[in-house]
């Protein structure tokens, strides 16, 4: 069975980070990470390894969104989106 975390966050992004560093810091991890996120009443959740699906959840800073990673390195993965997201 594989590994799976999940955690929620309240994004604090600052004006230097952007959606493409975020995407190439977590194509190394062999994880699935997905991110979830309430849009206009609806809960969106999108695949972060996706630059389209990253785009499409349009974050801000104080966003709050859940993040799920799941397989060997799940934990690992989802350290380095959490200490990323609230660089701010």
């Amino acid at each position: 069975m594989a590994n799976q975390v999940e955690k929620t966050i309240r994004i604090q992004l600052n004006d230097a980070q952007t959606i493409m560093e975020l995407s190439q810091l977590i194509q190394k991890y062999n994880a699935e990470i997905f991110l979830q996120k309430n849009v206009l009443g609806s809960m969106v959740e999108a695949n972060l390894k996706s630059i389209l699906g990253l785009i499409n959840l349009q974050l801000q800073g104080e966003d709050q969104v859940k993040v799920i990673c799941e397989g060997p390195d799940a934990e690992t993965a989802l350290e380095a989106i959490e200490s990323f997201l609230k660089a701010g």
